[in-house]
């Protein structure tokens, strides 16, 4: 199983944190040991002193594929969530500025919180899926994947370029701007169309 995430992928979002638009998909990964599901609670690493809070809809690959073809990209996900990538802000500007890779900012232990998934076919418009993140009930973020840069389907295409889709497969689709800090003894949960999906405490 692998975990794919999308960079940038809010146009103000990438102004928040000073960075240009893309013209294509920004991609990383985290292994499986970032997935962090079933309501269970976060531990704050002692390597950072800036964890932030993204949060994203996740698409949940169902069957296997390569180089993806538009017309076929909606076979390919049928459930979606809502999920958190925990960033190491700190640590990632100080890579950064080295022009070093993200990998210890972004795939550490428990960095990939997701939720109960739902059936996309459930949803008014796939095309326009409103989500909020809510610390002690109240909303943090808010996003509508109406503004994305790249749609669900485009991702999949893009991705499918470089990396052999594979069922249970996950891609976070990028996160709205509202970004901010966790601190020990707050509570996050995920909605999606008023629906919460997770809820997960930071100890």
């Amino acid at each position: 199983m692998k975990i794919f995430c999308i960079g940038r992928n809010y146009a103000l979002h990438a102004k928040e944190l000073g960075n240009a638009v893309p013209e294509s998909p920004v991609v990383f990964m985290k292994p499986p040991t970032a997935l962090l599901k079933n309501n269970m609670p976060f531990y704050y690493p002692e390597f950072s002193e800036s964890i932030e809070f993204e949060g994203e809809i996740v698409l949940k690959i169902c069957k296997n594929g390569k180089y993806i073809q538009p017309k076929f990209a909606p076979d390919y996900y049928h459930e979606i969530t809502i999920g958190i990538d925990f960033t190491a802000r700190d640590l990632q500007s100080k890579l950064k500025e080295k022009g070093l890779p993200w990998e210890l900012a972004k795939a550490f232990d428990n960095s990939a919180v997701i939720g109960d998934f739902v059936s996309i076919n459930s949803l008014t418009d796939k095309d326009a899926i409103h989500f909020d993140l809510r610390k002690n009930g109240d909303v943090v973020q808010s996003g509508n994947t109406a503004d994305v840069i790249f749609q669900f389907d485009a991702l999949i295409c893009f991705v499918s370029q470089y990396f052999t889709l594979q069922t249970g497969d996950l891609i976070f689709t990028g996160t709205p701007a509202g970004v901010g800090k966790i601190a020990i003894g707050e509570t996050y949960a995920g909605f999606v169309e008023g629906k919460k999906l997770f809820e997960c405490e930071i100890k």
